[in-house]
Parts: C-alpha cells; sequence; structure tokens
C-alpha cells in the first residue's frame, strides 16, 4: 500500500505545522519535501480548504527571485496570456507532459552516469553535475532535437483543430467566417436537394 500523504497545516499566523513530526516547519523544509519526491498536502488549519498549490508557487516565486531564475519575463508574459484563453486547458496538459518527457529524459541520463561512475545509486550532486557539464552539447542537441518535433506536433494539431471548426462551422451564416456570412441579414433560404432543384428547373421550362 502506498504510504498516507503527509498532512501540513497552516495556521492563520502563516506558520506550518506537520502533523508527522508534530513540528513547525518552514518553506525550506517544505521545499526539502518536494526534493525528495514526498507526498504531502497543505491545508488551512481554520477552514480546510486545500492550500498545496498555494505554497508551490511561493516556493517558485522565492526560487525564481533568487540568482538563477528559470523563466524569462517574457516566458511568464507569454504564460499570463494563456489565462481566460480558449487554449488554457490545453496548454496546460501540453506543457505538463513536456516535463514528464523532459524528467524520464533526466532519469535515463542518470542511468548512464550511475554506470560511468562504477554503479554507485547515490550519486553526488558534484558528481552528477560533472557528468551534466561533460555532456553538456550532447544534451542540448538532445533537447533542441527533442523540441522542435514537439513544436511540430503542437502545429500540425493546430492546424487539425482549425481545419475541423472550418469543417463544423463552415455551413452556418456567421458573419466574418470563411465559408459564412455570405447571406444578407434576415436572409432565409429552405433547403432543398439537388434533384429538387433539378426538377423545378424542368417545371419552370414546361410552363414556359
Amino acid at each position: 500500500m502506498a504510504p498516507p500523504v503527509r498532512l501540513i497545516k497552516k495556521y492563520p499566523n502563516r506558520r506550518l505545522y506537520d502533523t508527522k513530526t508534530s513540528t513547525y516547519i518552514t518553506l525550506a523544509d517544505v521545499k526539502q519535501l518536494v526534493l525528495e519526491q514526498e507526498e504531502f498536502q497543505v491545508i488551512d488549519a481554520k477552514a480546510g480548504e486545500d492550500l498545496t498549490r498555494q505554497i508551490l508557487l511561493q516556493i517558485i516565486l522565492e526560487e525564481e527571485s533568487g540568482g538563477m531564475p528559470m523563466f524569462s519575463a517574457q516566458m511568464l508574459a507569454q504564460i499570463i496570456r494563456f489565462y481566460g484563453n480558449a487554449m488554457q486547458g490545453m496548454m496546460g496538459n501540453y506543457l505538463e507532459k513536456n516535463i514528464k518527457t523532459f524528467i524520464d529524459m533526466q532519469k535515463r541520463l542518470q542511468e548512464q552516469s550511475r554506470q560511468m561512475y562504477g554503479g554507485n545509486p547515490m550519486l553526488s550532486a558534484d558528481a552528477w553535475n560533472e557528468f551534466v557539464r561533460m555532456q553538456g552539447p550532447a544534451i542540448q542537441g538532445l533537447m533542441g532535437s527533442y523540441l522542435e518535433q514537439s513544436a511540430n506536433a503542437f502545429m500540425e494539431m493546430q492546424q487539425q483543430l482549425q481545419q475541423q471548426t472550418r469543417n463544423l462551422f463552415g455551413n452556418f451564416p456567421f458573419p466574418g467566417f470563411p465559408g459564412g456570412g455570405s447571406r444578407q441579414a434576415g436572409e432565409t433560404r429552405t433547403p432543398q436537394s439537388p434533384a429538387n432543384d433539378s426538377n423545378k428547373n424542368k417545371d419552370d421550362e414546361g410552363k414556359s
């Protein structure tokens, strides 16, 4: 059975209480739990509201305020623009899958580094950093190739969605939409099959 999720309570005085150790902890301690890949949940001690995402965002903000931020101002602006956008949910899923793929690649590299350093299962940070430094160009090339393929796949998906949208709404009289809105406002037309149109033309010729 999976171990129970570690419960951390946040009190009105902004203090965090770890119910597993029965001690108050800091945001740095929560970050350490993340690094150790321990499952936890932060809840409001009074209202019972889940505050896990809020705490994780605080950790990211502190890291980004340090000397080596991960996100540029341009990238953060692009992320903000996706909020409220029709593609918001899709973009979140897209980023999550890309990060998961990146983590999988990192695990493979770590396995290679263990082989190089004698199969030691507990590599030190210095050994891992040295391996990354030595393999830097190869890693960058691998990531560049993957990101290019990912971007091309995303563009193809976007084009398919656009085509499906045209096929779905192209026959509706939406003004300004390609294939629609060509008739005047208030003008109606009763759908008729080509066979009915042909018979109607023959009748008109007979009457004349």
